[in-house]
């Protein structure tokens, strides 16, 4: 069956579907990523993207479940230059051919990607329209003018609902605005007794939990579409350690007054060379965003930055002069990419206990009484389990 990419300023790419079948309307990125498809496939912040990859060969290792970063994929279509369709490969599940057809994505090979990238990276992202029909092209025109690209996605890939993954060590509170499972699983490893919210979650729900840290993950869009995020962290800062990667790194900034802008083209792909300036060494990272902290707008701010990009020089890490917290625009979970800044969340741990002994906390009782004040009326803690009653 035939498929066509449709983008914004007319240009038509004409190929092969694969996948599912129908219309769909997103943003066009690429991603430069060698390997790691199905991690990218399954990366919440690509929620409501038509995704390019540069490699040209997608799906020779098929589909295999535990390599998933998230439940389900969110992306709005997959572009390829060559589609296997028989992966080779002892862990493979299915194909990712099967994979697409479950969620109902469009895929399509057989075009120039290497010319698509070239012209989002001559005249940015832009709109998409990506179709198994036979419409005219001034149909697909008008239908895409008629689609807005989202402006909710955090709202659509964040948990619903409080979960524990429980450990015995710090207890960090994760705020989940499109969390992958990397984070979760560098947590969980370090003995961590993790508490992922939903990204509507607020300081006082956070505080009634009692975290030793809270960890803001990465997610999708624009930071400025989730402005209650922005509130809840200006409220928390200084009360707890906090740890920002990405999506969580822009709401930080915001929270501290900086301001935020998009990005040409983004940054998306597995080795994007990034100078930490304190020590000058250069750490190779993985990354996935379309917006950046304005250097301009630190000025003023209590923020100082700590790493920058190497290849555009944009901002990469940021410092609270003040209080305990820190974030990075990359991905030290990695998945896909190198493991080069996993120390970040050593970084992190240590910077909790720090806190801590810099700050001798209440008896544990009184702390959690404390802590729920303001919004329980019974509190009780036994066998290291807190235990409220919402008013």
């Amino acid at each position: 069956m035939q498929a066509r990419l449709l983008l914004e300023d007319g240009t038509l790419f004409t190929g092969k579907a694969f996948g599912s079948t129908g219309d769909s309307v997103g943003e066009v990125v690429f991603n430069t990523g060698i390997t790691g498809y199905q991690e990218v496939l399954s990366d919440p912040s690509y929620c409501g993207q038509i995704v390019t990859m540069t490699y040209p060969l997608i799906g020779n290792y098929g589909i295999a479940r535990d390599d998933f970063e998230s439940i389900r994929p969110f992306i709005h279509g997959f572009v390829v230059r060559e589609h296997e369709m028989v992966p080779s490969n002892w862990r493979a599940e299915y194909s990712l051919d099967s994979l697409l057809k479950e969620y109902g994505i469009i895929g399509i090979s057989g075009i120039d990607t290497r010319m698509l990238t070239r012209r989002i990276r001559h005249h940015g992202v832009m709109k998409g329209i990506l179709t198994t029909s036979e419409k005219r092209v001034e149909e697909l025109l008008e239908q895409m003018k008629a689609s807005p690209l989202m402006t909710d996605q955090v709202s659509r890939v964040s948990t619903k609902s409080v979960f524990s993954a429980p450990g015995t060590k710090e207890r960090i509170v994760l705020v989940d605005f499109g969390s992958k499972s990397g984070i979760l699983r560098d947590l969980t490893k370090r003995g961590c007794d993790v508490v992922v919210v939903p990204q509507d979650t607020t300081a006082d729900q956070i505080r009634r939990m009692a975290p030793d840290g809270i960890l803001l993950s990465n997610g999708p869009g624009d930071p400025k579409d989730v402005p209650h995020a922005v509130k809840m962290i200006a409220e928390l800062l200084g009360e707890f350690p906090i740890f920002g990667i990405c999506l969580g790194h822009q709401l930080f900034a915001l929270a501290s007054g900086a301001d935020t802008e998009k990005l040409k083209f983004g940054h998306r792909g597995g080795n994007h060379p990034v100078k930490d300036l304190a020590t000058g060494r250069c750490y190779i990272t993985s990354q996935n965003h379309g917006y950046t902290v304005k250097e301009d707008s630190i000025a003023g701010t209590d923020l100082e930055v700590t790493h920058i990009n190497n290849n555009d020089k944009t901002i990469e890490g940021l410092r609270h002069k003040k209080y305990p917290a820190f974030s990075v625009q990359y991905h030290p979970e990695a998945a896909p990419g190198p493991f080069d800044s996993s120390y970040l969340f050593d970084d992190f741990l240590q910077l909790i206990r720090d806190h801590k002994q810099n700050n001798p906390q209440l008896p544990r009782q009184a702390q959690i009484a404390a802590a729920y004040k303001a919004g329980s009326t019974a509190v009780s803690a036994s066998k290291g389990e807190l235990h409220y009653a919402e008013k």
